[in-house]
């Protein structure tokens, strides 16, 4: 199965704080890359990252 390169960009913000939320929902947000509130990156549109933006959705804010 070959593996498809997206040239999209989506960006992702953090809107609320992962304190009172599972230690492992607070590594997801970490390994987006998002360290404080209201900070935005921008990763690749790749289906790994759609499924950790999955898992803390309620967390995060995304524009495309």
């Amino acid at each position: 199965m070959a593996q498809q390169t997206s040239d999209k960009v989506i960006e992702v913000t953090l809107v609320k704080s992962a304190i009172g939320y599972s230690t492992r929902q607070k590594n997801t947000v970490r390994a987006l890359g998002l360290r404080r509130l209201g900070q935005t990156v921008q990763h690749q549109d790749t289906p790994v990252i759609r499924g950790m933006i999955d898992k803390v959705s309620h967390l995060v804010e995304v524009n495309e």
